[in-house]
């Protein structure tokens, strides 16, 4: 089958991807398990890490990246009702782990679930069939494939992380840094949903402007220096009641500056770099929340496809590629000059 491939380790990425015409077929599904016929395939920045090899994560080439899809299930394995034969799902690449069971561990409460990515520790999903737990699977009926496969891990992401773990609220104020990103402008989505007035920050003047006109209400040029005054001023000094950032380092104190009394920092990841300086007064004399947050759970998930499905929830998509485009689609995304999300149309 085809498959798009990273046949090596390298930086940059772009170089190293070729779509292959003889991947090897997927095996049967197993207990619980569907197989799935894809439809339309999303980029997301873990492509490039796998690309370029992720710290602490021993990984085999060639291999297949892929994080997001959209597609129709063919098969079933044992234990699972046969309507789920023909339907159209998205897939939650992220598979919960079980915990470790010893004698004298602590209850575990307040752990965190631990996940194993399908496309970062496992081959993923750009490639035209591949197998999964039917309980990573959320029904999407007849929607548009490409508009679906985008929607998933960023929203799912951005969900957990405001909604779940940030407990943001209608009306609350948000900032939201390097819009252009999924994850960002998902992030966005969902503010507008609940009615979050929002400024974003960008090194770009045109992403600033499309934010705007997606319902932004506040753009910051990023230059790179301390741009917090430009938010408590948007706010009459009071400040944002969260902050949902991905960059890290170049940004996070920035982030803290601009938060209000208990207000809330959330990130998802650091491109920049994990090693952030942080003001650990304005933490403790303001109340404030510092959440770090890893994709969401299935239950998350099938909240989210449900508020797709309504008509709630949408994604900004950028471009459009076939599978033998999948170098410009990752020279695409290795650039970051897109706005929303990148997909792969396998129709």
């Amino acid at each position: 089958m085809r498959a798009i491939v990273c046949t090596k380790q390298g930086r940059p990425v772009a170089p190293n991807v070729e779509l292959q015409q003889d991947w090897a077929e997927e095996r049967e599904p197993g207990a619980g398990e569907v197989a799935i016929r894809t439809l339309a395939s999303a980029f997301n920045h873990m492509d490039l890490w796998v690309g370029m090899g992720v710290p602490g994560v021993d990984l085999e080439y060639p291999r297949v990246s892929g994080c997001d899809a959209c597609g129709e299930v063919i098969a079933v394995g044992a234990g699972l009702d046969a309507s789920w034969v023909g339907q159209r799902v998205i897939v939650n690449a992220a598979v919960r782990l079980p915990e470790r069971e010893r004698p004298g561990d602590p209850p575990g409460s307040a752990l965190a679930p631990i996940y194993e990515l399908i496309g970062e520790h496992h081959n993923g999903m750009f490639r035209e069939r591949f197998v999964v737990p039917a309980a990573n699977c959320a029904l999407v009926g007849d929607a548009d494939p490409v508009q679906a496969a985008a929607f998933g891990l960023t929203t799912l992401t951005a969900y957990s992380m405001m909604v779940t773990k940030g407990a943001l609220r209608p009306g609350q104020s948000v900032l939201i840094t390097g819009i252009g990103g999924g994850v960002a402008t998902s992030a966005l989505a969902i503010c507008k949903w609940l009615g979050c007035p929002v400024c974003v920050t960008s090194r770009h003047q045109w992403k600033l402007d499309k934010a705007m006109e997606a319902g932004a209400d506040h753009g910051v040029l990023d230059a790179g220096e301390d741009w917090s005054r430009d938010v408590r001023g948007w706010t009459a000094k009071r400040g944002v009641d969260m902050a949902v950032d991905s960059i890290g380092k170049a940004t996070h104190l920035s982030c803290i500056k601009s938060l209000a009394r208990g207000g809330a920092y959330v990130t998802p990841g650091c491109t920049t770099g994990p090693d952030a300086k942080t003001d650990l007064a304005r933490i403790f004399w303001n109340q404030l929340r510092i959440l770090g947050s890893t994709m969401g759970s299935n239950d998350e998930f099938r909240e989210i496809a449900s508020l797709f499905c309504a008509g709630h929830l949408g994604v900004s998509v950028d471009q459009v590629f076939k599978p033998e485009q999948c170098v410009q689609a990752y020279e695409r995304l290795e650039a970051q000059e897109q706005f929303g999300k990148i997909v792969v149309d396998w129709r």
